[in-house]
């Protein structure tokens, strides 16, 4: 019996894991005959040397086991709950009974603590922002499910907000100065954050210049934008970057948890089209029911476009333009027009800003282009002799920065045999605000090939009078907004009658929008304004109705 007991001994010293054979005695009792020396080191340990199997959770998988038909079974256990605690798989297994002795079972325990360790540690590296240590977008989520699963359970009484921070110019500080300086400026940023908010407030670092904050709030949404309110006033003092002070703008956005959003994911997307908003606006945003849908209309629409164009289902519409003087048609301004099949005439209002948005204001802005220069060319064609006719096509900002527009333009015009001097350009003040110096270069291109550039929409955006001197305009189109119910309006008179003056002084031609009656005409002819254009005269029409109109006017 002493050999069997030393080579169970053996066995068990040899073994590279803790391990220890345990007995049931005939009164049910449990208890250790045999360990090597690394059971003896984990049951110290537990400070109770010999209670290790009477302890929970011990106890209850022992008696489990006992009760059970299993060959084995297993679960974890951890020492203690403080930061040296060892983590272990425990496996109980049965062994073959022997003659005249008690149920055996061996209890081995393996030692995980390295692993947890690793998988705690690499948890913490993937829940936050190596740069600043703040929790990421992954850490901010599951804190925000759990907050909004407390909302949920809480009813009435609980609720919470979500803003997210956007930096404005941050990617200028990048390029102007470097990304060690960018990477400063995000700390720097996160640490003024941190100093706005209260105990329980969470703060994460979303995107590389978005910050999202997690706060508890009462019924009302005034205690998120107030502290909105603190985070624009932190931030709006200038920051100190090497021997530099930058000053740095943001956007803040807020959704509440209970809006109308089930996930986390919805929640922070709410408070993101609120902050886009806010970018628009300067001001602190709430999300507003319906921003969602209005999102996923404009992606329909984006969709919807694309397939329009590259299954022509795009047409030009026609509207004249009238010398006031003669009150003969001497052009006509271009303007796409869309019919869906389901969905019938979708505003350009509507889609426009989409194409611009998603790129797609390229192909739209060329397709424009060639179909009213080709229609210019039928109609001359129809005639058999050129016809005293310009053909006016907007152009947008983002193509004119996108495309390389003087190249399409003298292509377009080659293909179909139009004069450069038939065709006029327009443009918004927008883009020539946008982009000055490319915006110079491009109509002098233009203007290279005899083409005439109109400024549309004077008066709307932010003109400065020195683009007028510099920039070779021929015509300025004053907004309708101008001249709608001018004739009862003496400061829109002024303003028209200012227009008129310094256009008369810079040498070009002017163009009123929006004519809606006889009256309006005849006064801006008397002001001095060279052409009009407006419902008085015709609708947008099509190519046809658009010649019989040119006929009606001309005789």
């Amino acid at each position: 019996m002493e050999i069997v007991l030393r080579a169970r001994q053996t066995y068990l010293d040899a073994l590279p894991i803790a391990a220890a054979v345990v007995v049931q005695d005939d009164l049910g009792r449990l208890r250790v005959v045999a360990a090597n020396a690394a059971f003896d080191r984990i049951e110290a340990l537990t400070g109770k040397p010999g209670k290790l199997l009477h302890r929970a959770p011990f106890d209850n998988a022992f008696a489990d086991f006992l009760d059970g038909d299993q060959a084995a079974i297993q679960f974890n256990w951890t020492t203690d709950s403080t930061a040296s605690a060892r983590h272990f798989i425990v496996r109980l297994a049965t062994l073959e009974p022997l003659p005249g002795m008690p149920w055996r079972c061996m209890v081995s325990l393996v030692d995980r603590t390295a692993e947890v360790e690793s998988e705690r540690s690499l948890r913490a590296e993937m829940l936050h922002d190596s740069l600043t240590g703040l929790p990421n977008r992954v850490a901010f989520d599951e804190a925000l499910e759990e907050a909004a699963a407390c909302d949920r359970a809480g009813g009435a009484t609980s609720h919470h907000a979500v803003l997210v921070v956007d930096l404005a110019r941050f990617s200028r500080v990048n390029e102007c100065m470097g990304s060690m300086a960018g990477d400063e400026l995000i700390i720097t940023v996160a640490r003024r954050l941190l100093f706005t908010l209260r105990a329980g407030d969470v703060l994460a670092r979303i995107g590389g210049d978005e910050f999202g904050i997690l706060m508890r709030i009462n019924a009302s949404v005034e205690e998120a934008r107030e502290a909105a309110r603190r985070i624009v006033t932190t931030l709006s003092t200038p920051f100190r970057l090497s021997d530099l002070e930058i000053r740095i703008d943001c956007a803040v956005g807020c959704a509440m948890t209970r809006e109308g959003a089930g996930f986390a994911e919805d929640v922070v997307r709410n408070a993101q089209f609120a902050c886009k908003r806010a970018k628009s606006t300067g001001s602190v945003e709430i999300y507003q029911s319906g921003e969602a849908t209005a999102v996923r209309r404009r992606f329909s629409i984006e969709t919807e476009l694309r397939r329009a164009l590259e299954n022509a289902r795009l047409e030009l519409a026609y509207q004249p333009l009238v010398d006031l003087a003669s009150n003969r048609v001497t052009g006509f301004e271009a303007l796409a027009r869309w019919s869906h099949p389901e969905e019938g005439m979708i505003s350009p209002a509507e889609f426009i800003p989409v194409a611009e948005e998603s790129g797609l204001i390229v192909p739209l802005g060329r397709w424009a282009m060639e179909t009213a220069v080709r229609q210019l060319a039928e109609w001359d064609e129809a005639a058999g002799s050129a016809l005293p006719l310009s053909m006016a096509v907007n152009l947008s900002a983002i193509q004119l920065t996108r495309d390389d527009v003087p190249t399409m333009v003298a292509e377009t015009l080659a293909r179909h045999g139009v004069a450069g001097r038939r065709l006029v350009v327009e443009l918004t003040e927008s883009a020539i605000v946008h982009d000055p110096e490319r915006a110079a270069r491009v109509l002098g291109q233009l203007k290279a090939l005899d083409c005439a550039i109109a400024m549309d929409d004077f008066g709307t955006g932010h003109s400065n009078l020195a683009y007028l001197q510099k920039l070779p305009i021929d015509v300025l189109k004053i907004d309708r907004s101008f001249i709608t119910g001018m004739l009862t309006d003496r400061d829109k008179v002024a303003i028209v009658r200012a227009v008129l003056g310094l256009a008369n002084a810079l040498g070009m031609r002017t163009t009123a929008e929006g004519i809606e009656a006889v009256e309006l005409a005849h006064t801006l002819s008397a002001l001095g304004c060279s052409h009009g254009q407006g419902y008085y005269f015709g609708r947008p029409m099509s190519a046809d109705e658009a010649m019989a109109c040119f006929r009606a006017f001309n005789g």
